[in-house]
């Protein structure tokens, strides 16, 4: 007679085969045939019973311990930048177990929130109990909600304030995270549905008075899954570092490189320096040099920082903060080009003939040091005779061969006609507590056109270089409108009085005849907007198909790398 196993015996054969755990199985396992089989189905189900053993349609697993094959929950990246995921099918009495997502290079990107099924295996000395690889996405983001709480007798509710989510969910008084009545929270799908149908959920993040005016930004970094802070490992790698030494970089820090930004800018990640041209074979010409921060000295490929960094892909703006791609260690310190600090760049050195055309260019890793940090406003009125104590002394060494520089650079732009859309910016003033104080139309001088024709110089050469070396490059790219936008642009024309030529290869200089038509009428601010929204969106590519609004054969952004 075959001895029956004990319940032990059967808990440890199980955890050592999990792929092979239905009934049959397990009586190969222990020699039991016949009439033996009845005892070994009275434990299963006694195992069953206790809750030890779960069964899933003919097969059983020890209820404290994860399939090899499950159903997990991305969750967002830890301080340290490690992925992990909730099991979604956790049934055990115990404590969830923590599961580790690792994944492969070949795998699909997943985001907090996604559904996955993964295999699973158990580890032992770590301060997680499971490793993750992923088989297959099967859901994207649906499991997360952000509502408003509202407290009951035995929990509460969330209202969802996501449109595309469930209305509202139940929240058991375990699972409440201690929010009261009114707060806005965000919460994440657990478990099944429950009474009347409705999905539940586990509070996982209490976000204060959702009546506050700054939870607009709030709201939009949650629901959008902007990451709001860094992991301990990016924020460790950044405290790390040191201001970079000058060793084999070019010195040009006798160079009177200044940095022109808005008035509330803390960061500066550009800086200028114009001089005319003493080659007497570029009469009238003039040389500019563009000096960007290096940011890939300190942010590498591969490390915490660039990680996050490519998480983040940009800075998001907010009329009450910003959330930045990198560190403020960074971002508002090693990286920034402030005024009497050697700073690390690449820097372009442009040879501009007399009507502003680029004549030649280099590229130079370097150090510099601004002598000065300066507004937009500030070097206007300069340059309109009336400095202010900061900018005098810098007005004819500096400040004038800017604009110099920039006046030849108005002949090379006119002669290019890019898209010139009059669409003046607006800008919302905000109280201490985040409420509309004003808005009104941001000034705009020739001190910010200054800038960025120096901006799309540097671009331009920064992908004429790369073309040149035959290296990889993503290419900013902006096509010309679909036939179906033109035509429906130039109906807006015709009714409004004005003509958009058909049946020619288009270019930006006929748009530009068609603002230029209504400038000054009624239909100045409707042809600008039309115009605009006929335009299709720029991307990066790795194939050039040219920049249609500027008007460039080759554009490529090498600029603004601390938020881009």
């Amino acid at each position: 007679m075959v001895r029956i196993p004990s319940k032990t015996e059967i808990l440890d054969w199980i955890a050592e085969n999990p792929g092979l755990s239905a009934k049959r199985d397990i009586a190969k396992a222990f020699g039991i045939k016949g009439a033996e089989r009845i005892e070994l189905k009275r434990l299963l189900k006694e195992l069953e019973a206790e809750g030890t053993l779960e069964r899933r349609r003919k097969t059983y697993r020890d209820a404290e311990k994860l399939p090899p094959v499950t159903i997990l929950s991305i969750l967002a990246p830890d301080r340290n930048g490690d992925q992990f995921a909730r099991a979604m099918e956790w049934q055990g009495e115990g404590p969830e177990p923590r599961v580790l997502f690792l994944p492969r290079k070949a795998d699909a990107p997943v985001a907090e929130g996604d559904r996955v099924l993964a295999r699973v295996n158990e580890v032992r000395g770590e301060d997680y109990q499971y490793e993750a690889r992923l088989i297959r996405k099967i859901g994207t983001n649906p499991l997360k909600v952000l509502g408003i709480f509202r407290k009951a007798a035995e929990g509460g509710r969330i209202v969802a304030i996501d449109k595309g989510s469930d209305k509202e969910w139940l929240v058991s008084a375990e699972a409440t995270q201690g929010a009261k009545d009114g707060e806005l929270v965000e919460a994440e799908q657990a478990g099944p549905k429950g009474r009347m149908g409705l999905p539940r959920a586990r509070i996982v993040e209490r976000l204060g008075d959702p009546a506050a005016p700054k939870a607009v930004s709030l709201i939009a970094i949650h629901q959008h899954g902007i990451p709001d802070e860094f992991p301990d490992a990016a924020i460790a790698e950044a405290d790390r570092m040191k201001p970079a030494a000058l060793g084999d970089r070019e010195d040009l820090r006798h160079l009177p490189f200044v940095t022109i930004d808005p008035a509330d800018a803390r960061d500066h990640d550009d800086a200028c320096y114009a001089h005319a041209d003493e080659d007497p074979r570029n009469e009238g010409g003039h040389i500019v040099w563009v000096a960007i921060a290096d940011v890939a000295r300190y942010v590498t490929p591969g490390s915490a920082l660039d990680r996050e960094a490519r998480n983040r892909g940009n800075s998001t703006y907010f009329p009450d903060r910003v959330v930045p791609m990198l560190p403020d260690r960074l971002s508002g310190d090693l990286c920034s080009l402030h005024e009497g600090v050697a700073r690390a760049v690449i820097a372009v050195w442009m040879k501009l003939d007399m009507k502003g055309r680029k004549v030649s260019h280099r590229f130079t890793r370097a150090m510099i040091k601004s002598v000065a940090s300066l507004n937009y406003t500030e070097v206007q009125e300069a340059q309109d005779g009336r400095p202010n104590d900061r900018c005098e002394p810098l007005l004819e060494e500096v400040i004038a061969p800017l604009y110099a520089a920039y006046e030849a650079t108005k002949v090379a732009r006119a002669m290019r006609q890019p898209l010139d859309l009059d669409l003046p910016e607006r800008k919302i003033e905000l109280t201490e507590d985040g409420r509309v104080a004003s808005v009104a139309f941001r000034d705009r001088f020739d001190a910010h056109r200054l800038i960025e024709e120096f901006m799309i110089l540097a671009n331009v050469a920064a992908a004429e270089e790369l073309i040149r070396l035959r290296r990889p490059l993503l290419y900013r790219v902006h096509e010309e409108p679909s036939p179906l936008k033109l035509d429906a642009l130039r109906e807006v024309a015709e009714a409004s009085g004005f003509t958009l030529a058909k049946g020619q290869v288009l270019r930006t200089e006929h748009l530009n005849r068609l603002l230029a038509q209504a400038e000054g009428t009624d239909f100045d601010e409707l042809l600008n907007i039309t115009t605009l929204r006929s335009m299709t969106q720029a991307y990066y590519h790795p194939e050039n198909f040219g920049h249609f609004g500027l008007a460039l054969k080759s554009y490529a952004h090498f600029t603004s790398p601390i938020r881009r």
